[in-house]
């Protein structure tokens, strides 16, 4: 018997955002339509202005469609209210930032804890879970540390972890390595190689070529329309 079709955990149905500049109507997306698969690892890529940062709110369930449905794990998340969509962010999405967006009051266990407060795990859980996580991405020495007391690749890994603390259904990151080194660039982006190995969905918005070419699927943008989807699978490029 064939294989049952995998049901994707991300559908864009002709997807379009719109923002008004004055008498101008701005086309931000012009008829996207996508999907994702349970562990697809994909980088999406353009210039500035092509609408990436737009398309990363969306799948992010930080704004809404002007036109066209999404559908995350099956549900039709387009028209939800503020405080539902609120929800699904935090129990459904994991998100890395090039800036971390980390609390510096904070040290990195606590940062790591944040979604989890948010969702109402006991205290001794959430410590266990950020543990943990600090641990895999290679922090269990610096649990205590504050962010000013780390260098960028140290803070990019606290976000990471932090992304996972809710296991999240998919990992959305936004020029991740924008703000490090070579070195620190190829250590994180060691990391999202290792999760999407682990079974993890990334998505990753870049204008790098050469941080594309680690992903097994490579979307390009180009004034608000997907003009090539290198589609999947293929092999992922497995870089040390």
């Amino acid at each position: 018997m064939p294989d049952a079709p995998v049901t994707p955990i991300i559908e864009l149905r002709g997807v379009e955002k719109h923002y008004q500049m004055g008498p101008v109507l701005v086309k931000a997306l012009n008829g996207v339509s996508l999907s994702v698969l349970p562990g697809d690892y994909i980088s999406i890529l353009g210039p500035s202005g092509c609408g990436k940062s737009t398309l990363l709110n969306i799948l992010g369930c930080l704004d809404q469609p002007s036109v066209g449905q999404y559908l995350l794990e099956g549900k039709d998340v387009s028209r939800l209210e503020d405080d539902a969509l609120s929800q699904v962010r935090g129990k459904r999405l994991g998100f890395i930032f090039q800036s971390y967006n980390l609390i510096q009051q904070l040290t990195v266990v606590e940062n790591i804890e944040v979604p989890l407060y948010y969702q109402g795990i006991s205290e001794a859980e959430s410590r266990r879970v950020a543990t943990d996580l600090a641990r895999q991405v290679g922090l269990g020495e610096r649990l205590d540390h504050r962010p000013t007391e780390l260098s960028g690749g140290q803070q990019q890994r606290v976000a990471i972890a932090r992304s996972l603390a809710n296991d999240p259904a998919v990992i959305l990151a936004d020029e991740a390595t924008g703000n490090l080194d070579s070195k620190s660039g190829g250590d994180i982006l060691k990391i999202f190689d290792d999760l999407n190995s682990a079974g993890k969905t990334l998505i990753m918005i870049t204008h790098d070529e050469k941080m594309a070419e680690r992903t097994p699927r490579v979307i390009r943008l180009r004034d608000g329309e997907i003009v090539f989807d290198s589609g999947s699978p293929k092999p992922a490029t497995r870089q040390g």
